[in-house]
Formats: C-alpha cells, sequence, structure tokens
C-alpha cells in the first residue's frame, strides 16, 4: 500500500496561517481591551455610598477642589503669587493646596517641582549654567532667583520674564514652606494640604524630618496627606511618622488596583489616600476612574485624590463619579464645575 507523501510546502503555509491568525486574535483582544480600558467610564448612579472615618473622603456630591502646585496654569507655580491668587480669589475657593518641596544645600525645605530650577526660574541667568539644583545652594543664594520668570498665562504671555535681581518683588522669590504654611493659615484654617517630597534616599528622609517638625509645630499634622514618588521615603515615614498621613507609593497603587478587581477582602493598606492619575497614556496601563476603583477605596476607607486634571470633560466626568478631591492647575475651571453641581 503507498502512502501518500506529505508535501512540505503546504504543511509550512498551513502553519503559518494558523500563527498569524492566532498573533491576529490576541493583537485584537488586546487593542480591544485597550479601547475599553481608555474609554469606558462609570454611570454616577453605580457609586456606593459608605460609611467611614476618613477626612479626606468628601462624602458629598462635588470633589473637593485641589490647586496643583498652587495653581500653576493662573499663577507663577508654588509661589506666593500663586497662594494669594488662589485663596483671596472671590470668583472662586480652594480646598486644598497641593505642592511640592526640595531641600537646600543648608536643609531649608523650599517649594519646588522640578530636580532643577530651570524650567520655572531665571537660574540660568543668575547663575550662569544650566542644570541649577536646589541642594546645591542655600536658601538665601536661590532668593536671588525670580521663580516667575518662565511662566506663560493662557494668552501665551510671559508678565514678569524681565524681572531680575532686585526688580523681582517678595511674591516672586523662592518660598520656604513655613513661608507657605504660615500664609494660608493666617488666611484661613480651613485649608487642607497635599505635600511631596521629591527628594530620594537620605535627602528625602531628611526632608520628611524637618517637614514632620513643621507641621507639628503648627498642628496641622491633621490637615496634610504626605506624598513622594520614593518608597524607601514612605517606608521611613511608616516607622518613624506613624501619625503622618500617606498616599499610595506606586507599588501600592498597583496593589490597590489589582485587590479592587477581584474585590479581596483580606486588603489592609498603611495609607488614607490614593493619588491616582486618569489622563492619558496612564488608561493604557490602568483605568484608575472607574466605579469599581473609587467605591473599593471608599469600602476601604480609603481618599480617591486625582492628578493632574486639566481637561474640562474629565474634570465633569470625576466630579461625577466620587472623586473626594481632584488636583488642577486652573482651581478656577473646577471650581465652576463643582459650584455648578452643588
Amino acid at each position: 500500500m503507498k502512502t501518500k507523501a506529505r508535501i512540505p510546502g503546504k504543511t509550512k503555509t498551513k502553519k503559518s496561517r494558523t500563527a498569524a491568525i492566532i498573533i491576529a486574535a490576541i493583537i485584537a483582544a488586546i487593542i480591544a481591551a485597550v479601547i475599553i480600558s481608555c474609554t469606558w467610564r462609570s454611570s454616577p448612579e453605580d457609586i456606593i455610598v459608605y460609611e467611614n472615618d476618613n477626612p479626606y473622603i468628601a462624602n458629598v456630591s462635588v470633589p473637593q477642589v485641589s490647586a496643583h502646585r498652587s495653581g500653576s496654569g493662573i499663577a507663577p507655580e508654588e509661589t506666593l503669587t500663586a497662594f494669594k491668587y488662589c485663596a483671596e480669589n472671590s470668583d472662586f475657593s480652594v480646598d486644598i493646596f497641593e505642592f511640592d518641596l526640595h531641600i537646600t544645600k543648608d536643609n531649608v525645605l523650599v517649594l519646588l517641582h522640578d530636580d532643577t530650577l530651570d524650567r520655572t526660574s531665571d537660574s540660568e541667568k543668575i547663575f550662569g549654567k544650566k542644570d541649577v539644583y536646589p541642594q546645591d545652594y542655600t536658601y538665601e543664594e536661590l532668593r536671588r532667583l525670580n521663580m516667575g520668570a518662565k511662566f506663560e498665562n493662557e494668552k501665551g504671555e510671559t508678565p514678569y520674564a524681565d524681572l531680575h535681581g532686585e526688580q523681582v518683588p517678595e511674591e516672586l522669590k523662592i518660598l520656604r514652606v513655613e513661608g507657605a504654611l504660615d500664609y494660608l493659615t493666617s488666611i484661613s484654617p480651613d485649608f487642607d494640604y497635599i505635600i511631596e517630597i521629591k527628594n530620594s534616599g537620605e535627602e528625602g528622609k531628611k526632608g520628611v524630618d524637618i517637614l514632620y517638625e513643621i507641621l507639628k509645630e503648627r498642628n496641622l499634622l491633621n490637615d496634610t496627606v504626605f506624598g513622594t514618588f520614593h518608597e524607601e521615603v514612605s517606608l521611613y515615614v511608616d516607622e518613624h511618622y506613624p501619625d503622618m498621613a500617606r498616599s499610595a507609593t506606586i507599588k501600592e497603587v498597583l496593589s490597590f488596583y489589582k485587590a479592587a478587581i477581584t474585590d479581596d477582602k483580606d486588603f489592609n493598606p498603611k495609607y488614607i489616600a490614593l493619588q491616582i492619575p486618569y489622563n492619558m497614556p496612564y488608561r493604557l496601563i490602568a483605568n484608575l476612574g472607574t466605579a469599581t476603583v473609587i467605591n473599593y477605596a471608599h469600602k476601604n476607607n480609603i481618599a480617591v485624590q486625582y492628578w493632574t486634571i486639566n481637561n474640562e470633560n474629565d474634570l465633569e466626568y470625576l466630579s461625577s463619579v466620587g472623586a473626594d478631591c481632584i488636583m488642577t492647575d486652573y482651581p478656577d475651571k473646577l471650581y465652576n464645575i463643582t459650584d455648578s453641581d452643588s
């Protein structure tokens, strides 16, 4: 009996087609998952109200308005000019001020978001070089800078760009954390604070030591959520300052998300707030702006605080689905949304 011979070319072609179909199916599934993750929006009716004792859970129909970098879209970020514009403005109000800290050469905590002073100040002109790091200078040396030099308003104007040296007013000089807190508490005792230390390692830990004493002296520990992107600094807070409320680390956010989508019954966090993004491209990784996320957080006594939301559609959406706080560069726009909803 003759055996029919296999044709090598046909076998390879069939296997190639099968592999191509499998790969196409996988790609299609990934694309579908990404589209769903990026576009899915929950209904306000899906939000559940839980009893809790976390003071940062809003428990109202609108979120708290937080001025991100003290309102960097409408004033020079993290300057006294910005604080005054947001705190004393009759057209809108702010509930929470968010700002960032770096430690100087002489152990002063100053307000600054970036690792260097290049983007926001005239540091290159004053110090004659790029990449000016705050930890390389004393507080008094840094006070020579104009922290509003690079500010550009929505009209494209740079109203403070030509101020240098003695022309720079106090309200545009670099601000130490004590100055920011003393000003804000003099305006209102009702403000809350989200304060992030940007330094890592030993500098970050030293910054925590200094900040803790400043907050304790001013009786502001219960009004502040501490944050950092550096896990070792968060762990240092847990070990040395357990009475300092903090937000989740990056790893903890990822663990939280897994717990939320599986409804983990044994979840036991060390933080009181999620400070999380909703913007693209973050939704390519995980959509954190859903009822599943918000409900699970509230069930576990965790506040949900979003950064940095400037798109008005996103502001409106997150306002409608139980966000406790929204950090935005334009607190005036968010206030108009929440004020109309309240």
